[in-house]
């Protein structure tokens, strides 16, 4: 069949079910829309809503329905939904039947959508065919004037409508890129909101060197900072060969920002220096410089704190020593040591 825009969607009508107990009220599982958005039958026979009241959840009879397992039915017609203004709703058409009887044209319906009663009891699916959307026909003739009732139903778009209950909303129901800065509130997310990989909780990390490291005079050495103190994003080799794409030694931060980079180193007293650097080598050359300072038993100690940009990607780090004689790194927790924290992302 063709249809002029979408093709209709269909899905099933809420229905409670309920045990007579003798008494008159009943708590059903949604609010709906008023008395009339309700089917109710007793024993398979529909009662008319005068005889029943609702006021949200709760349906209260005039008079308790017989006692018995599964005998009320309860079938939702209309529930409120904010934003809809067309409900499903039901047409009832009326018959007198004539001497055995068995067609009925009755008014366009869905097929599957359409209850057929007859003299007020519901009649089961193999009593009655309905699937052309015009007609009905009864399996046996009805009798003279019997009241041959048809009931079918609209289907609106409220039966897709999301409930207002919790959690109902998930992220099946957001379109990708919907949710834009001015939804949310100023200073409302927290540290433990944000990624590894953003501003505030991205890549830190502080490393030294455990061992004395022996290095030659007037030369560029890199220091082996070997023992991490702490790497929260894994983006500091403290190896001797390259992992991950990282040269040994380096750090490579996987966030583009601006850095805060600390380094210091011992040059041990034997070493006898009286010139000594500490240096910041971004991408293999040379970037930043600390002198010396030198302490009262004769070893240096130089270090160096610079703000630097990295480009999340490509660009690495790495600590150099430099002697004018050839020096003793110490290896020391204390004073021999690389450090780096993103300040602001880019």
């Amino acid at each position: 069949m063709s249809y002029i825009g979408n093709q209709p969607t269909y899905a099933a009508f809420v229905t409670d079910q309920f045990s007579g107990n003798g008494g008159t009220t009943f708590t059903m599982s949604v609010a709906p829309a008023n008395t009339a958005s309700v089917l109710v039958a007793v024993s398979g026979v529909l009662q008319d809503p005068s005889t029943y009241s609702v006021v949200g959840t709760t349906l209260t009879f005039s008079q308790a329905p017989p006692v018995a397992t599964a005998n009320i039915s309860v079938r939702y017609m209309g529930i409120p939904a904010s934003g809809v203004t067309n409900t499903a709703y039901r047409t009832v058409t009326e018959f007198t039947a004539t001497n055995a009887q068995t067609i009925f044209s009755v008014p366009s319906y869905t097929v599957g959508f359409i209850n057929v009663y007859l003299n007020g009891v519901r009649l089961g699916a193999a009593d009655f065919t309905a699937s052309n959307g015009t007609t009905v026909v009864l399996t046996a003739g009805a009798p003279t004037g019997a009241l041959v009732t048809t009931e079918s139903f609209y289907v609106s778009s409220v039966l897709n409508a999301i409930p207002a209950t919790a959690g109902a909303v998930n992220s099946t129901y957001i379109t990708d890129g919907a949710v834009v800065t001015s939804k949310v509130a100023d200073a409302a997310l927290t540290q433990a909101k944000l990624a590894a990989n953003v501003a505030g909780n991205g890549p830190a990390f502080s490393a030294y060197a455990s061992a004395n490291q022996a290095i030659s005079a007037t030369i560029y050495t890199k220091v082996q900072f070997n023992t991490e103190e702490f790497d929260t994003n894994s983006n500091f080799n403290n190896t001797g060969s390259a992992v991950g794409g990282i040269p040994p030694y380096a750090f490579m931060p996987t966030v583009a920002g601006y850095y805060q980079v600390n380094i210091g180193i011992d040059y041990s007293p034997s070493s006898n220096c009286s010139s000594t650097f500490a240096n910041i080598f971004k991408n293999g050359s040379a970037f930043k410089r600390g002198n010396q300072i030198l302490t009262s038993n004769g070893s240096n100690w130089a270090g160096l704190s610079a703000l630097i940009y990295m480009n999340g990607t490509t660009d690495y780090l790495e600590g150099y020593a430099w002697g004018n004689t050839a020096p003793t790194i110490g290896g020391s927790q204390t004073q021999t040591f690389f450090q780096a924290s993103l300040v602001r992302a880019a």
